[in-house]
């Protein structure tokens, strides 16, 4: 209702978790089209972030192949299973060994056994400690040495592809936070240990992968080539000055804030802003903790549906 105050308080969340800003606010209509509000300065945490988008993927996956032609006869291990290097994933009889078991299972189980015994399966060996992300073939199928048997993964990590323009920021050790579009309620903390120095072109758009160890070793839930999104954590502090926002103007290359002067009228002050949060701004000097500072925000109007001249309506009839 026009010329009359509504009065409510809402809260603005910290970016980075937990602690709140207390705004006052008041609708006040101006001609329709501005919201006044006003808000209390308090201490909590603050983190500035960069985002980018990534996946899941081994650090080091190896393909595991035949050396030689031949007839897969066991399989020891399945996908999801942990392995040890030197241990033995699967057997294979080569194509020797083929024909002369199929031609001694003709004459009877003692001679099948007698070369099953003599002529011994070939061992397929993991060349490293890891886990089986892929099985790729059944008992009883033909091989050969370009075949992959399995295919294994030293441990999954995340690869974040970061824009050139943020690249300059992204430094080893710094931490992340990562989320999967399959789990987008679990976050888990990463650290990031190795930035590629080659660039990727994709539609002149340069990125570089980063790459991210999450910490404790990825979850069990994650698989390789899910879609991650990753928050690096630039700036973070535990206790800092906070200010909403959408209270900072730019002006002249200064940050400024609007004040209540002591006639009622709204007063600019200059203040030195630090990290850069997604809701609220540090300050570092120029407000005090209790300070109230002024929100002025644009009212949200609706666009009115245009009338088609070729819509249809009620025509006043006329007289005579």
């Amino acid at each position: 209702m026009q010329g009359k105050w509504v009065r409510w308080i809402l809260i603005l969340a910290v970016a980075g978790g937990g602690a709140g800003v207390w705004a006052y606010y008041h609708g006040k209509s101006k001609d329709g089209d501005e919201l006044v509000s006003y808000a209390k300065i308090k201490r909590g945490p603050i983190e500035e972030i960069s985002e980018a988008t990534g996946y899941v993927a081994p650090l080091n996956r190896v393909a595991i192949q035949p050396s030689v032609s031949g007839r897969i006869e066991s399989l020891n291990v399945d996908e999801g299973d942990a392995v040890k290097a030197g241990e033995v994933l699967a057997e294979m009889s080569s194509t020797d060994r083929v024909a002369i078991l199929d031609a001694a299972r003709a004459q009877g189980p003692a001679v099948y056994k007698k070369w099953e015994d003599t002529y011994l399966p070939i061992p397929i060996i993991s060349p490293l400690a890891g886990r089986i992300i892929l099985r790729n073939v059944v008992v009883g199928q033909m091989v050969d040495p370009t075949t992959v048997i399995y295919a294994l993964s030293d441990k999954l990590i995340v690869y974040a592809q970061v824009d050139e323009t943020d690249i300059g920021r992204i430094k080893k050790g710094m931490a992340a936070q990562i989320t999967l579009d399959a789990y987008p309620n679990r976050t888990v903390q990463g650290k990031v240990f190795d930035i590629l120095r080659e660039g990727v072109d994709n539609n002149n758009v340069i990125t570089y992968n980063v790459k991210i160890d999450p910490v404790g070793g990825a979850p069990d839930y994650y698989r390789s080539q899910m879609t991650a999104n990753i928050n690096f954590i630039l700036k973070k502090k535990n206790d800092a000055l906070l200010v909403p926002a959408v209270a900072v103007k730019q002006k002249n290359g200064q940050s400024e804030v609007l004040v209540p002067g002591p006639d009622g009228k709204l007063v600019a002050k200059t203040v030195v802003i630090g990290i850069q949060g997604a809701n609220n701004d540090e300050i570092l000097s120029g407000l005090s903790e209790g300070d109230t500072v002024v929100i002025r925000q644009k009212r949200y109007v609706p666009e009115q549906a245009a009338t088609s001249p070729l819509a249809g309506g009620s025509h006043k009839k006329s007289g005579g």
